[in-house]
């Protein structure tokens, strides 16, 4: 035991500086009464029950994970303690039978594999009933039983005593699930007597015991206080009983008689709003409504920010949980989840709110692409849902076809954001300035060429990502660049950004796509207003040199590279050619193990210079997001908005809905008062710092500071006289004066050959 002890009370200790900012800033408070509008039963705010502590990140029923999710809830968070029993009756927390699946056990004991019948099913593992309780917490230690989550806490943490659980301090209350009484009961131990011996024992915060079989819940109907609720579990639809050997569908079909002794039900989170196959929200059942009518409390299962329930929420579990208690129509009485932060924040930020509530601080919310999680990129459906999704500033890259058409596209080679490859393969080229790999190239493509695509909704991490929104997956058509600017005046945005790129590139082809991009925004009455903003972006400074005199654009600096600071001398150098920066979120925080491990100064550095920093590129991918955010999106915004972290003046975002839901919630105001949940920014460096040194992977050189050397471009090439296809295009799609000019001069070159070739044969 003494090797566990003081594994425990060293992390313990690292802990307590981890969880302090949590503590400051929390000062949880009730909602007023009068404020409470809430369709639970009850009609207080809807329980999160944390199961296993914080399962999500940490090992399953770990000391640490309990006191964790503690710090970071709501106070009157739920403890929620799958009850197994080992051979001398001793109760722990494990959320599986097969004590396999979340400890080290099989490497231990390599000989206690056992297989026994379950409920019907023969079911092959390790298990409690064979073990002595000092034998398993002498020697086993838990590890994360789901391998999509990270391992690096692994063999940190022993076996929790139930006892344990039950030391916890009110408002806090404990939740024991009995999933097994009947085979505990073949094995002569008797669950019900260890309920009664741990009240007996003074577990006066154990507030809840559930078990989905009928029979044990009937024998604890006055064995247990009145102060504990009994609840009904239901599993699987088609899953059976085996008290009443009946399915628990047709078990649904009488909750009358539920109630008769069990004071609520906790049922699967489909149970209430069912998916389709290809995972798809369908309308929700009647079952909440129903249980309420009777008195019977409802808690949902299965929440877990990195298992997405449907496409319908993008990505966003905060969308999900406000699905279930933010629809005018019920809520449920409480969530099961991995991750009790977020089921916090929806419950105490998010739900009940008005959602036309005034912005709050400075941070723009900036599209990318448009709303390009949702639709495809660059495509009017993008764009417009990007508007409706609250988007401050939209966005264009600009491109140009080969006959002088400019649109947006996220870059100028198509083959990712098109159906280009399977009709345009022999037009695929290498252009090393632009990428390593061959492309299919907007500037090799004429207009209605690539109007005979179909754009794409893709993840950005390709195929091995997790798939956006399916049935969106060729929706929309990409827009002329005249047609985004009429798209941002008319639905009057507060401004736009206009991505410029490979202008080298583009004028050796004879395009001068300052000139074109400068000739549409006069055409559309853009550049002499200052209602909207215009904002000019580049990664090339001779490009943001060619604006510099038209005072109503803000010039926008892309930082390409990944940069661990920045110079004065790089500074100054920037402050020659732009107002503002964009950055990538990996010169923001540094990385390992997918955990932070440092916060930069960059951001500052910048913003001390009167710089506007830009920060590029969110998303709501839990796959894209750092374990300290906790696989959380609503939380990696609040830490780039949060004056107490980053405060960063603008986020672009391929899901605009998401930041902007944040930015109307009362947790991003800093100065609020009484909140019942607030967000606090982690810690870099806090949860890394428990892990095992052996359990890390080697240390990274840091990114290069940026120098003056990486600010400053070579002036750009002059526009070649190369003739297009369509010379002289005007209106929406014109290519701009200086490409007309050098078709009329190419025609005109043209014209005293022909002469001159006459003259010498005549």
């Amino acid at each position: 035991m003494a090797r566990f002890s003081v594994v425990a009370f060293l992390l313990l200790l690292q802990l307590q500086s981890l969880l302090v900012v949590v503590v400051l800033a929390k000062k949880p408070a009730p909602i007023p009464a009068a404020a409470q509008k809430w369709l639970t039963l009850s009609g207080e705010r809807p329980m999160v029950i944390a199961r296993g502590g914080f399962s999500g990140l940490l090992p399953d029923s770990c000391d640490m994970g309990y006191e964790i999710a503690h710090m970071s809830s709501l106070p009157d968070m739920v403890v929620f303690c799958d009850v197994q029993i080992s051979k001398d009756g001793l109760g722990f927390c494990l959320s599986d039978i097969r004590l396999d699946n979340s400890t080290n056990i099989a490497n231990v004991f390599p000989k206690g594999h056992k297989t026994y019948n379950i409920n019907g099913d023969d079911v092959s593992g390790w298990f409690a009933v064979d073990f002595l309780f000092d034998d398993l917490y002498n020697n086993v230690s838990l590890i994360q039983g789901i391998l999509t989550r990270t391992s690096l806490f692994d063999n940190s943490f022993p076996l929790k005593l139930v006892d344990d659980a039950t030391k916890i301090k009110l408002p806090n209350r404990l939740w024991l699930n009995v999933q097994y009484d009947m085979f505990y009961k073949q094995h002569n131990i008797n669950v019900k007597s260890f309920i009664q011996d741990t009240l007996s024992a003074g577990a006066a915060s154990l507030g809840y015991i559930s078990s989905p079989e009928i029979g044990f819940l009937k024998s604890l109907n006055g064995a247990v206080t009145k102060d504990v609720k009994l609840v009904f579990r239901f599993l699987a639809e088609d899953a059976v009983e085996p008290t009443t050997k009946k399915t628990y569908k047709a078990i649904l079909a009488d909750l009358a008689a539920i109630k008769t002794f069990a004071a609520g039900i906790l049922v699967p989170k489909t149970y209430i709003w069912p998916v389709t196959p290809d995972q798809y929200l369908e309308p929700h059942t009647s079952l909440v409504a129903d249980a309420h009518k009777l008195g019977l409390e409802v808690y949902a299962a299965g929440f877990a920010n990195d298992m997405p329930g449907s496409f319908n929420y993008s990505y966003d579990p905060t969308a999900e949980y406000l699905q279930f208690i933010d629809n005018n129509e019920f809520a449920v009485d409480g969530f099961l989840t991995d991750f009790p932060p977020t089921a916090s924040e929806a419950i105490g930020c998010f739900a009940l709110n008005n959602k036309t509530n005034p912005r709050i601080g400075k941070t723009l919310v900036i599209s990318h692409n448009g709303a390009s999680g949702v639709f495809p990129p660059c495509t009017d459906l993008a764009y417009q849902q990007a508007v409706d999704d609250g988007a401050d500033i939209i966005d264009c890259s600009v491109q140009i076809t080969k006959d002088g058409i400019a649109f947006c596209a996220d870059s100028a080679d198509l083959t990712g954001s098109t159906t280009a490859v399977g009709t345009f393969m022999s037009k695929s080229t290498s252009v090393p300035e632009i990428q390593q790999k061959n492309g299919i190239f907007s500037f090799d493509l004429t207009w209605s060429e690539i109007q005979s695509l179909k754009p794409l909704l893709v993840s950005p991490t390709g195929d091995q990502g997790l798939p956006r929104n399916p049935a969106n997956k060729n929706a929309g058509k990409l827009i002329l660049f005249s047609e985004f600017l009429e798209l941002a005046k008319t639905k009057a945005v507060s401004g736009v950004m206009i991505n410029i790129k490979n202008a080298a590139i583009l004028a050796n082809k004879g395009f001068d796509i300052s000139e074109i991009v400068s000739s549409a925004l006069g055409n559309a009455t853009l550049d002499k207003q200052s209602t909207q903003q215009i904002l000019i972006q580049s990664d090339d400074t001779s490009v943001l040199t060619k604006f510099k005199n038209v005072p109503t654009y803000k010039r926008v600096l892309t930082i390409v590279e990944t940069i661990s600071n920045v110079t004065q001398q790089s500074v100054d150098e920037i402050k020659k050619f732009a107002d503002a920066v964009v950055v990538n979120r990996p010169s923001t925080v540094v990385l390992a193990a997918y955990f932070t491990k440092e916060f930069t100064d960059v951001v500052k550095e910048f913003q001390d210079a009167n710089l506007t920093v830009y920060v590029t590129t969110l998303t709501n991918e839990f796959t894209s997001i750092a374990m300290d955010f906790f696989s959380d999106p609503i939380l990696e915004i609040s830490t780039y908005a949060s004056p107490l972290a980053f405060g960063v003046d603008g986020l672009i975002t391929d899901y605009p809905a998401t930041a902007n839901a944040y930015l109307r919630s009362p947790c991003a105001d800093p100065d609020a008062k009484d909140l019942p949940y607030t967000i606090s920014p982690p810690q870099p460096g806090e949860l890394l710092s428990l892990a095992e040194q052996g359990a890390l992977p080697p240390a990274e050189s840091p990114a290069p500071s940026l120098e003056p050397a990486d600010v400053v471009d070579p002036p750009l090439p002059p526009v070649s006289h190369v003739e297009t296809t369509n010379p002289g295009a005007s209106g929406p799609s014109s290519p701009g004066k200086n490409s007309q000019s050098a078709n009329i001069a190419s025609t005109g070159l043209c014209l005293l050959s022909l002469i001159y070739v006459f003259m010498v044969l005549y």
